[in-house]
């Protein structure tokens, strides 16, 4: 555990809406530590003075990249150790929090604003890995989770 309460955040997004979502979420971080993880080398420059690492983008028609992608993923996890991670989707996130509970990371599921009829793959599948699971859709909700706790982005 780090000195006094501050902790160190793995932030971890897809490209695209997941990311923007993701930086939505920082100022709840200004206290802590946060690396970030991500699939585009350009969206360094968004987090000026953190650590930044880029893994490959991959889904589930493109087995090799997963495996590169989760091999990565661990490495990096491994190197951080972080005390809580956090993921707005969609496969690092995924893959990222289920290595997380792995070593006793706390973790953070936040599916994406733009899944309105249904979680996405990797929000559903995310659940048990989760300990903290929400959905930004009230009528997603379900007593086992994914819970709703307000539209936060």
């Amino acid at each position: 555990m780090r000195q006094g309460s501050v902790k160190k955040v793995l932030a971890i997004a897809s490209g695209g809406g997941h990311w923007v979502q993701l930086q939505r979420l920082i100022p709840a971080t200004d206290e802590h530590e946060v690396v970030f993880v991500t699939t585009i080398e350009s969206y360094r420059s968004d987090v000026n003075g953190h650590r930044f690492y880029v893994v490959a983008d991959a889904n589930r028609w493109n087995k090799f990249a997963l495996i590169k992608m989760a091999i990565k993923l661990a490495w990096i996890i491994s190197k951080e150790r972080p005390d809580v991670m956090i993921s707005t989707g969609a496969a690092p996130g995924y893959f990222a929090l289920r290595m997380g509970k792995l070593i006793g990371s706390r973790t953070i599921w936040l599916d994406s604003i733009a899944n309105v009829e249904e979680l996405s793959m990797s929000g559903a599948k995310i659940g048990r890995y989760a300990d903290l699971w929400l959905t930004q859709w009230p009528h997603l909700a379900k007593p086992e989770g994914p819970y709703f706790a307000g539209a936060v982005l």
